[in-house]
């Protein structure tokens, strides 16, 4: 089994920054792509930026310039950077990884976060 552990979120002011961690434990082997989702309230989720294993990164448009995602392989562990946030960025926040469990047999697993609030309020 893999978990995903969200951390990081909270009340910020307009304009703040705030930094979110996602840490997986567990049978890991390797992990391909590594996620940030939000899911606003009465709204779908919703992809907020993406990385590779070979680090390249994607961005919804509404945050490009903002946020700012990395990870860090050794500890298993993406981050999203947020600088500049604003009311509309107020959501549940869930990170999602692409996990190979085991060596032994290539297949890979989807897994996904419990998720973290971010409320951005003055």
């Amino acid at each position: 089994q893999v978990q995903l552990v969200e951390s990081g979120g909270g009340l910020v002011q307009p304009g703040g920054p705030l930094r979110l961690s996602c840490a997986a434990s567990g049978r890991i082997f390797s992990i391909n792509a590594m996620a940030w989702y939000r899911q606003a309230l009465g709204k779908e989720r919703d992809l907020v930026a993406r990385i590779a294993n070979d680090g390249s990164t994607t961005y919804a448009d509404s945050v490009k310039g903002r946020f700012t995602i990395s990870r860090d392989n050794a500890k298993n562990t993406v981050y999203l950077q947020m600088n500049n946030l604003k009311p509309e960025d107020t959501a549940a926040y869930y990170c999602k990884m692409v996990v190979r469990p085991s060596f032994v047999e290539y297949t890979f697993l989807e897994v996904w976060g419990r998720g973290t609030l971010v409320t951005v309020s003055s």
